[in-house]
């Protein structure tokens, strides 16, 4: 029962998509947001700690906003 109704939900969602162009970009858009997003989140996470402090005191600096 459960199954089923999942699986209606997913194929009137699939077909919704398919009919409708801009739904479809607009998913692969906030996909592709989602993987950016998180390879950026991933990429500082795993940098050493001072060139996430020296990027960010570079962005600040480009900004023109005093940090000392």
């Amino acid at each position: 029962m459960i199954t089923s109704i999942a699986t209606s939900i997913a194929t009137s969602k699939a077909d919704i998509a398919a009919s409708n162009p801009a739904l479809a970009s607009s998913s692969f858009q906030m996909a592709a947001a989602a993987i950016l997003g998180m390879v950026v989140l991933m990429g500082v996470g795993f940098a050493p700690m001072d060139v996430v402090h020296n990027a960010a005191h570079d962005a600040r600096h480009s900004f023109a906003f005093p940090c000392h």
